[in-house]
């Protein structure tokens, strides 16, 4: 048992470490896009549309996310979970540190831009890949009764991303102040990630491979093709946790996106706040939003994910219609209160995400799974998010359309949640790939079994939902 809780911890800390060096690199690139790429990539475009199309291209990254899922979903399967997770945070960093080299638009013409985009593809590739790997990780190692817990970890390095990101942004604003940050300053936070991907390849390559992935490889009952598997068996299931995670990063990509930065920061916007209070108040709010994260996780322990995703979409709607009009007041103070009361509905939506997918999908090809539905749920809800909230508040003249807009996603995403049977605690292993095949969607009746022995490389039976 000591043993046991030792390696948990060892799991726990190297996913936090990890994603949290991930999400400092890609939220590095959203929050710079509105206070830095729009002015030196694309300030040609004018202020309004180098600012809109600067955004677009935190979006264009998430289209290339499931091309990440399939790959890291397939590999997962395959060869295991540790080397995926390997392979993501070197090319994250990577892409990232170049991203700090690169020329700008007033030395290099059109080229500037077209190389960063392209960096920014690779790092919405990576990410594609990244969180399944690392969930999975946390959550196959916990025990049933800790699952909710353990696996919020890693969920948390996205709000230590934001708070790094942020934080770095915000420090080299009072290092190289005015004209020094855009000339200068704002390459270093680039360059810090070459530091940290060291880090974190350090800490990762020691730990230890998922215990359902060595029972899975020892039977030699990979799945060949685990993510055809996938689309032909559980498609339904993959469009169901894609909407649930919709509603959270829609509204999450307020701050992580960029999109608050630079509302509340816009010289000729209604507010217009200093850059540096505003990066803090956004690395602020990201302590709240990690301690509420953990909390949805250890409380879904013990109400359950389902009732614990319920109570955090109501949570949520009630920070969506909050957040603006104290952001509109115009004072940093009212802004940090509208961040902070968005985040406890963000860590009620989050926090017990990847014990719930875990749960979801069969063990043989969870990764994909768990994969697949992230990256797509991520184009639905935060991909074009800040594109679009500013959009509408350019079209209408009001951010209550952009409140509007978050609260039918948010919506959206309930009903697909109470589409969803409550499967905490169920076994995560090979041995129980039959109580993993019932359906988890309300409506559809008891699992269809099929004997596709070439899905496999050791013959065995394949079950499938029948959806």
């Amino acid at each position: 048992m000591a043993a046991q809780k030792h390696t948990q911890t060892r799991v726990a800390f190297a996913t936090i470490v990890g994603t949290s060096i991930e999400w400092y690199d890609y939220f590095l690139y959203a929050a710079a896009s509105g206070l830095i790429f729009n002015q030196l990539f694309f300030g040609p475009l004018g202020s309004t549309l180098s600012t809109m199309v600067a955004f677009a291209t935190v979006g264009i990254s998430f289209l290339f996310r499931p091309l990440g899922a399939f790959l890291a979903g397939h590999f997962g399967d395959k060869l295991g979970r540790r080397v995926v997770l390997i392979i993501t945070l070197i090319a994250m960093g990577a892409a990232t540190a170049l991203i700090g080299f690169l020329p700008t638009f007033e030395s290099a013409g059109v080229l500037a831009p077209i190389l960063l985009i392209a960096l920014r593809i690779v790092q919405g590739i990576s990410a594609g890949g990244e969180w399944g790997g690392a969930v999975l990780l946390a959550v196959e190692h916990a025990d049933a009764k800790t699952r909710g817990l353990l696996g919020s970890f890693p969920q948390i390095g996205v709000s230590i991303g934001l708070l790094l990101s942020s934080g770095v942004l915000a420090l080299m604003t009072s290092i190289a102040p005015g004209d020094a940050f855009l000339d200068w300053g704002w390459r270093v936070p680039f360059f810090l990630s070459i530091v940290l991907v060291f880090i974190g390849y350090w800490i990762r390559r020691e730990v230890e491979e998922s215990p359902v992935f060595h029972e899975i490889a020892e039977r030699k009952e990979q799945v060949t093709n685990p993510l055809g598997t996938l689309i032909k068996s559980h498609w339904l299931l993959v469009v169901l946790a894609s909407l649930v995670f919709m509603g959270n990063n829609a509204a999450g990509y307020m701050t992580t996106g960029g999109y608050i930065q630079n509302y509340a920061t816009d010289p000729a916007g209604p507010i217009g706040l200093e850059r540096g209070p505003v990066l803090w108040a956004v690395a602020a709010s990201a302590v709240s939003w990690l301690v509420f994260t953990i909390i949805a996780g250890a409380v879904s322990d013990r109400i359950g994910r389902r009732t614990t995703y319920i109570l955090g979409w109501i949570l949520l709607l009630a920070g969506i219609f909050s957040l603006f009009p104290l952001v509109n007041t115009g004072s940093v103070g009212m802004l940090l209160l509208g961040l902070v009361v968005l985040t406890i509905g963000l860590g009620f939506t989050y926090g017990q995400q990847p014990a719930m997918y875990a749960e979801l999908f069969p063990s043989s090809v969870r990764f994909s799974g768990v994969s697949v539905s992230y990256a797509i749920g991520s184009i639905l809800g935060g991909a074009f998010a800040p594109t679009i909230a500013k959009g509408l508040v350019s079209s209408t003249g009001t951010t209550a359309s952009v409140a509007v807009y978050l609260g039918v996603v948010a919506v959206l995403a309930l009903a697909a949640t109470l589409l969803l049977r409550d499967r905490t605690g169920i076994p995560l292993g090979p041995d129980h790939e039959d109580e993993q095949a019932v359906s988890p969607i309300i409506g559809i009746g008891a699992p269809q079994v099929t004997c596709d022995d070439s899905d496999r490389r050791h013959p065995a039976d394949t079950r499938s939902y029948m959806n």
